[in-house]
């Protein structure tokens, strides 16, 4: 079988981490990426948070998997017109520039459907049009302002940004499926479209049942399922939950056996109604099953930190491997805390090609994610991230240029 994006070509525009996200996965799927860089230096990531003297980092090296790299002068006239070469050959530009930047190269939105009217140019940008849209904007500015910030952490504290990159990575992902939506279009319209990710519109979709509960609060002025209830007060807006979900299915994170020197022993336990009276039977409260307090998720509400502090008991007398094994058992929802290093170590994982270990000509093996998204007939293969120009005479030769107009490109400092 082909990949499902075979014969698409990216021009990709990106650096550092919302717009490389999003062409690593089109190469996933099998889109040929072409990755153009600034000669001597390239993504800035390459040498930010280095663990390898002279090696390419992490950083770099796990966001631009499955491309190949051009370096061009865009500035150097002879350099432009590569790149308007490219342009012609190529389905889709994704760039995450400051707002303008493309302009400022001469390639505004008119500029490029004159030179390929079937183009499509897919955009990350902090914000869409409004007061704040020329606003620069990062990772945890996104969480900030696109609400994740202000509805995270304990009411008690202040807001707090997750470790989930879900400004920039998710942000990526959200434009990866406008590329794909405006290609398949392009099959019946025959034109391109101009695509806008910004991020705090993704960070805000990723946040939606945060904006379902603002509007819940404003009309009735309490929201039972959150920790506030009963005891505490709730404002005007949304407030930070703790560990609670926030939904219909009452959850905390409770501590395992050795939870007092390994800061991961914990599982997040759900109190879900259908397997109320499994989860009495398994902490030895059988008579909760029937009681009136406890017997339907209406009394057992106002009463949720009594019924973790008991589960909690129970708990700590098991490794949270332990406690899942003996939970699942009773189809009781939870799962154990797992760090970065029982991740990288779990075996399913590297079965299902959701982590992998590539190798680098310079900086070794190395462990990264693979292609979240599993196809049936089109299987991903991660291949490494590209040296900086690697494929530059490649593409060059691809694009019709003679070995000595590539010299001479290279002479005068245009690739």
């Amino acid at each position: 079988m082909g990949k499902a994006l075979e014969g698409v070509r990216i021009l990709d525009f990106t650096h550092v981490q919302s717009g490389p996200t999003c062409t690593q996965l089109l190469g996933w799927f099998g889109a040929d990426v072409i990755k153009v860089e600034r000669a001597g230096a390239g993504d800035v990531t390459r040498e930010q948070l280095r663990d390898i003297p002279e090696a390419d980092s992490l950083y770099f090296t796990m966001l631009n998997h499955n491309k190949r790299s051009v370096t061009i002068d865009t500035k150097h006239p002879e350099g432009k017109e590569v790149l308007e070469a490219l342009i012609q050959k190529c389905d889709v530009l994704v760039e995450n520039f400051a707002p303008g930047a493309l302009d400022r190269m001469g390639f505004t939105w008119q500029r490029i459907q004159e030179l390929n009217p079937q183009m499509i140019v897919a955009s990350v940008k902090g914000f869409g049009p409004g007061p704040y849209e020329e606003c620069k904007v990062y990772e945890n500015v996104a969480q900030c302002v696109g609400g994740a910030a202000s509805t995270t952490g304990f009411d008690d504290g202040p807001p707090v940004v997750s470790g989930a990159q879900i400004g920039d990575s998710g942000t990526g992902l959200h434009l990866a499926l406008g590329i794909v939506t405006a290609l398949y279009q392009r099959q019946s319209t025959g034109r391109g479209q101009y695509v806008l990710a910004a991020m705090q519109d993704s960070v805000l979709n990723l946040c939606r049942v945060k904006l379902r509960d603002q509007q819940r609060l404003e009309r009735t002025g309490v929201m039972r399922e959150y920790p506030q209830h009963p005891n505490g007060t709730f404002g005007e807006a949304v407030p930070r939950a703790g560990n609670a979900s926030g939904g219909g299915q009452p959850g905390w994170i409770l501590k395992c056996k050795g939870w007092e020197a390994d800061p991961n022993a914990y599982i997040y336990f759900i109190a879900q109604a259908p397997v109320w009276t499994g989860i009495c039977k398994v902490i030895g409260k059988e008579e909760w099953a029937t009681h009136p307090d406890y017997a339907t998720p209406a009394a057992r509400l106002p009463r949720l930190k009594e019924i973790f502090a008991e589960v909690e008991h129970w708990t700590m007398t098991r490794t949270k491997f332990e406690a899942m094994a003996t939970l699942n058992k009773y189809h009781i929802p939870c799962g154990p805390i797992l760090s970065m290093k029982e991740i990288a170590a779990e075996p399913s994982l590297r079965n299902t090609g959701t982590i992998v270990e590539v190798d680098h000509p310079v900086r070794g093996k190395y462990l990264t994610v693979g292609n979240p998204v599993k196809l049936s007939d089109s299987p991903c293969d991660v291949t490494r991230s590209p040296l900086l120009g690697e494929h530059t005479d490649e593409v060059m030769a691809e694009l019709g240029y003679a070995p000595e107009k590539i010299m001479h490109l290279r002479s005068v400092g245009a690739i």
